[in-house]
């Protein structure tokens, strides 16, 4: 086991134990109870979990990811499941997965910044360019490898939750990016999750950018998705009650309950195109204030990049993720189109 502790000195000094363990990528009580319970428990690299059931099947068992903190200033998921995680340890035979849960970006969480060189959901990907020396691209090649691990011997089942928190205001205050790559019965039942967690619409996404989610999908056959959980805030001073629902739908994911059909279905969203930033003369038609689905009329100018000029092509797209700061050859914004 690895017992390293990461510095706390940019974390809050009044949190809540459960939350502070969690944000520091200390695992030590948990892993206790859950390997005194009898379960097999490993710490592959630093803010990596895995808890497995010994003396069963692997592959009959689910396999379920859950990461949070890949993007540092992102601490509500962080809180939620730091709470949810501390119950389920102190009964911890009522796991019903084989479980990996990763702490992204540790150091960007401890400096409270967003990322220490670069996106880090931007490096699940064989080519990285001139990011290929940053601190993220070597963090993602440990997440890489432990995520390998995890799933090599997993059963059909197979899982991953990337959760989030957006960084302006959304006509959906909760959404998810959904692969399009999953099987169809995968995806299904993924969608119905999400709808059970309270999620308001679903992205369809066609290709990768470079996500951990897509990278569990296309590389582990995963029913990964990339879940934005309402707006960035302050580690130990988050809104916990914007998280009911989702905390709800993942406590009885683990404990392997069927969650009750609570009728509602997320808003389905196709991927129009993504506008990628070509040049440093990149620049969007609205503000960076712009909210997540927002929606634009055939015609209208999204963005122009020296001579190209991106417009929308259908009756009506709607614009999320609008970040005109992104390094060159990233995306700058998603248009989606509304299909259920």
């Amino acid at each position: 086991m690895n017992g390293h502790t990461p510095s706390s000195a940019a974390l809050p000094a009044a949190l809540p134990e459960p939350v502070r363990a969690l944000a520091q990528a200390d695992f030590g009580a948990v892993a206790d109870r859950f390997a005194a319970a009898g379960f097999a428990v490993a710490q592959p690299a630093d803010g990596i979990l895995t808890i497995k059931g010994a003396g069963t099947r692997a592959d009959s068992r689910p396999a379920l990811l859950i990461s949070v903190g890949v993007h540092g200033d992102e601490t509500g998921p962080i809180e939620m499941v730091a709470y949810l995680l501390d119950a389920l340890a102190r009964d911890a035979a009522s796991l019903a997965v084989d479980l990996m849960l990763c702490v992204g970006n540790i150091g960007a969480i401890r400096a409270g910044k967003r990322f220490i060189d670069a996106d880090l959901n931007r490096m699940f990907r064989a080519e990285r360019g001139t990011l290929a020396g940053t601190a993220e691209a070597a963090r993602a090649d440990q997440l890489i490898a432990a995520t390998s691990a995890f799933f090599a011997d997993a059963g059909p089942v197979r899982w991953h939750l990337d959760l989030h928190t957006a960084i302006r205001p959304s006509v959906y205050p909760t959404f998810a990016i959904v692969p399009e790559i999953i099987a169809e019965q995968p995806r299904r039942a993924l969608i119905d999750w999400l709808g059970a967690a309270g999620i308001g619409a679903v992205i369809m996404n066609p290709a990768s950018v470079g996500t951990y989610s897509y990278y569990s999908a296309e590389h582990h056959a995963a029913a990964g998705t990339t879940v934005e959980l309402g707006r960035i805030g302050t580690l130990g001073q988050n809104d916990l009650a914007q998280f009911a629902d989702a905390s709800q739908a993942l406590d009885n994911l683990l404990r392997g309950v069927a969650t009750a059909g609570s009728g509602r279905q997320p808003h389905v969203f196709h991927t129009a195109r993504q506008i990628i930033k070509l040049s440093d003369q990149f620049r969007m038609a609205f503000g960076k204030d712009t909210h997540n689905f927002t929606a634009l009329r055939q015609g209208e100018e999204i963005a122009r990049d020296g001579d190209t000029v991106y417009r929308v092509q259908h009756p009506e797209e709607l614009v999320v993720f609008p970040n005109p700061d992104v390094r060159v050859g990233l995306r700058a914004g998603l248009m989606v189109v509304r299909v259920s």
